[in-house]
Order: C-alpha cells, then structure tokens, then sequence
C-alpha cells in the first residue's frame, strides 16, 4: 500500500514535470487588442487538455478576448508581457450551459463571465500578466451633482452586464496566483462556488471604488480555501465568505476557509460573511490583515429576503470563526457590524462562537451586534481589543460615495447577544 502510494505520487509528479507549454500564439492568438483571440485561447486550451494537461502560455501582447473556458490539467499562463483584455461586447459573453448549477437560481440568474470553469480539477491561472475586464466601456459617470453611493452606474440594466470575471464551479485543486486583475465593470471578480481545495495566492484585485458591485473574492459552499498575500481594492465587497446552496443539487457547506495576510479596501464591506438564508458557514480564519478608507470592516449579516434573487434556501448557522490581528483605519462606520433582520423570511439557526482577538480600529462607530430575540448571537468573545471613535470632520468623504450607509451610522449598538465577553478591551471617543 505504501509503495503503490509513493510509486503514484512520483508518477503525478513526473506528468507534472512532462506537462508541455501551449503558447496561444500558435493557434492563432495575434496579441494586437484589436483581433478577438478567443478561439485561439480557447484551442490552445482544448489541445492542452486533450494531452492530459498542459500550460496554456499568453505573452508579448495584448488578447481581446470573448468568454474562455479552463478545463482539466490546464494552467492558464499570463506572462508578464501580457494582458488579457475582456472584449467590450457583452454579446461575447454568453451564459455557460454549466453541468454543475442550475443557472435560473444563480445570482443575476446569469452564469457569463470571462474565465470559466464547470467541474474541472487540477486547473490554475499564474503569472505576473493583466486580466483586463474593459469596465469603462458597461459605466458611466452620474449626471447628478448631487450623488450618492457610488460616483458611477451601469450604462446597461443588471441583466444585461458581465455578473462576473472568473467563475469556477464544482472544481477541484485550484490554484490562482501572481495575477492582477483590473477594471471589472460591475461584477465579481472570482466567484468559487462549491469548490474544493483552492489556493489564491499574491492576487492583485484593482477594481475601481467608485464603480458599484464590483466585489473581490467570493467563497460560496467551497472548503478548504485559502487566501493570502493578496491586495484587493474594490467598490463592493473585498471578500465575501456564503453558503448560498440554491443553484446546486444538493446544500453543501462553507468551511475551512483561511484568509491572511491581505490588505483590503472597499467603498461597502472589507469582509463579509452571509447572507439570507444562506446554510452553513463554519471553521474560518482572517488573520493578519489591514484596511483603510473602508466603509465597514467586518460584516456578519443576514438581511430581509432582497428584491433579486440572491438568496439561499436553508437557515444560517454561522459558528467558530476566528478574527485576529486585524487593523483598521478610517472607516466611514462599524469595524464590526453583525446584525439579523427583524423578517420572518430571514431564517437563521445560530450565529455563535464568533472571537475576535487584537483588532484595533479607528472609525466613526465602534461596534453594532445586533441578534434577534428568536436567534441570539452566542459566545462573541474580544480579546485584546481597541475601538477609537473619529468625529466626522476626520473624514471628509462622509456625505459623498459612503452615504448610502448613513442610516446605521448614527449609534453603537448591542442587543440580543448572550456570553459576550470583553477582555483587555479599550473603546475611546472623540
């Protein structure tokens, strides 16, 4: 048995070794920014596939390119002579008949994207390369002088816009480094839906603040998921931990899921675990990470059932996540915000066992932990902890991009919360 298991990892590794390189350029790929490469790329990925596995090679260029589709053994190579450029057709970007959801129950009912990937295993995206998604072409700048929210909006309603850039679903030992992605034109830029064993490593996320719903990395009933040394800059959400089963066949869970040593900036939420009705998130870790000029630094919410159809099918049980060495600087609300909507349709199981150890803020308020008399919040436990509150003159973008938030700014608030405990805490006002 020992043997046979050595003997198969030296043969892996020797496939792995033997694993040839599929420049694009030989497909047909010019690397102009004019001509769509996309079947080039997606040739070049098909061939490498087809030899069992492969480095599908992108550089000296710049490739327009439709919707391509990753698919097993495959790593996607963006040299850094390279940019891989979303074409400004959102007609390039079809919705993928994918094995492993059902698209209608999809947020945005949608599954388009640039990069796709349908129960693949073994696949990965590296380089030091540009994924470009060309969002200047799907926004606009608000006519209004007097703004809110975000400074620009959708030239095209939600339907009809890319919902996000890459998207893996159903997959297997994925791993996704090095690469900068830029310019998402209000949409996600990963998705990691029900995805197994997934490193995302040294990411550079540059999505424009003033753009709306352009969200870093979202982690949905995936497990065993890390995220580190990454810089994530993002008008939506920086990093998003659900467990949103509704698309899937059966409800899978969230777990195991490590973020460290990231440095994150949004105009919403640096972090956010849940949603509506979204099952079962557990066994996470955030560590060693900084935040500045954001709106809220950690959110745990489960809101009233929205307008669209972003929304699970189970009750929420979030419990045993862990926060430490957290440091944040000039938020524009809560560092902590947990709160459960009053709704009946919002159903919850137990939010419980949450510890928060050396987190150090400076923002508006301090903390918002807000349960429900039928679902408490159990075992918030601070460790170590600083809260200092800034008067509003201290940031002055308040009334502008950050004034959707406003009508939770006004109190710090704690209610309905059982076994909370502060230990070495320091809360200072202005």
């Amino acid at each position: 048995g020992r043997a046979r298991g050595f003997a198969l990892a030296v043969a892996f590794m020797c496939a792995a070794l033997e694993a040839k390189d599929f420049n694009a350029a030989d497909f047909g790929a010019k690397g102009d920014g004019r001509t769509k490469d996309t079947a080039a790329i997606q040739s070049a990925i098909d061939a490498a596939t087809a030899a069992g596995g492969g480095r599908v090679v992108l550089s000296d260029g710049t490739f327009l390119t439709g919707a391509i589709a990753l698919k097993t053994g495959v790593e996607l190579h963006l040299d850094r002579t390279a940019r891989l450029l979303a074409s400004p057709d959102i007609a390039d970007f079809p919705d993928w008949d994918a094995q492993h959801v059902a698209r209608e129950n999809l947020p945005r009912t949608r599954s388009a994207c640039v990069i796709f990937a349908d129960e693949a295993e073994r696949i990965a995206i590296t380089g030091d390369g540009v994924i470009d998604s060309n969002g200047q072409h799907h926004i606009r700048e608000k006519t209004d002088p007097n703004w809110t929210g975000w400074k620009f909006e959708r030239i095209n309603p939600m339907e009809k816009t890319l919902p996000r850039v890459v998207f893996f679903a159903g997959c297997r030992d994925v791993r996704i480094s090095d690469v900068t992605m830029t310019n998402q034109p209000a949409g996600w830029s990963y998705w990691i839906h029900d995805c197994d064993r997934v490193q995302m490593r040294g990411l550079t996320i540059l999505a424009d603040v003033r753009y709306l719903n352009n969200d870093g990395i979202h982690v949905n009933c995936s497990r065993d998921v890390t995220i580190s040394d990454c810089i994530i800059e993002t008008g939506d959400d920086s990093i998003v931990v659900r467990a949103n089963s509704r698309s899937l066949r059966e409800n899978k869970t969230c777990e195991r899921v490590v973020v460290t040593n990231c440095k994150l900036k949004s105009w919403t939420n640096g972090i956010r675990i849940g949603w509506v009705n979204d099952g079962v998130i557990r066994n996470c870790s955030f560590s060693n990470i900084v935040m500045d000029d954001t709106t809220t630094g950690i959110a745990i919410v489960m809101p009233g059932l929205p307008k669209h159809n972003d929304y699970g099918r189970e009750a929420t049980l979030i419990e045993s996540l862990t926060f430490d060495s957290i440091r944040m600087d000039g938020l524009y609300s809560y560092p902590i915000r947990a709160w459960i909507s009053p709704s009946t349709n919002t159903q919850v199981a137990a939010v419980r066992d949450i510890r928060f150890s050396n987190i150090h803020a400076t923002a508006l308020n301090s903390l918002f932990l807000v349960g429900r008399e039928d679902a408490p919040f159990r075992d918030f436990v601070f460790h170590n902890c600083s809260f200092r509150k800034v008067a509003e003159k201290a940031l002055p973008g308040l009334k502008r991009y950050h004034s959707f938030v406003r009508p939770y700014k006004k109190e710090d608030k704690v209610e309905h919360v059982e076994g909370l405990i502060y230990d070495n805490v320091r809360f200072d006002a202005p």
